[in-house]
């Protein structure tokens, strides 16, 4: 009896462990998608519900395009998109979920912008990869009921931190 109580432990303790090194590599995918333009893939790795949100995978991508272009056009650089930590995985409303912590780091004008800012990971079981949403995002109660109706979490979601340096010329 004490084996099997062993072993499902050890079988728990690798199941999250896997999960939680697979969050790590699909924010990180998903970061270095971002940096990159490669809008594809981080659709891949968004909440589908955002995605329907924004009019269909087809529409969001032109719109976060369009977007990207026109802040390029202003002079916006993305240095940096980094994943710093992920939090515990835990088990809630029938989804395995986790915080992303991630330091992005821009430039616009005579300006840098370096954010500590926070994703909600959760786990698609039937794909075996991690989608995200801003977790500032799920504070916005109005758009939470659209996304994730019914949500709740043990999970402590910081709030994002935004520091501006003004660069010499």
């Amino acid at each position: 009896m004490n084996k099997l109580i062993i072993a499902l432990l050890l079988t728990v303790s690798v199941t999250f462990g896997q999960t939680k090194k697979e969050a790590l590599r699909d924010a990180t995918i998903t970061s270095k998608a971002t940096l990159s333009e490669d809008y594809k893939t981080v659709f891949k790795h968004t909440l589908p519900k955002v995605i329907e949100l924004m009019g269909g995978e087809e529409a969001g991508i032109k719109l976060i395009k369009q977007t990207f272009d026109q802040m390029k056009s202003e002079g916006f650089v993305f240095e940096k998109a980094d994943v710093i930590d992920v939090s515990e995985v835990v088990f809630e409303q029938d989804q395995y979920r986790c915080v992303v912590e991630n330091f992005n780091q821009m430039k616009m004008s005579n300006m840098r912008i370096k954010s500590k800012s926070y994703l909600l990971g959760i786990y698609n079981d039937e794909a075996k990869f991690w989608y995200f949403i801003e977790a500032k995002q799920i504070k916005n109660k109005a758009l939470l009921n659209m996304v994730l109706p019914d949500f709740e979490t043990s999970l402590v979601i910081p709030e994002d931190d935004t520091k501006t340096e003004t660069l010499s010329e």
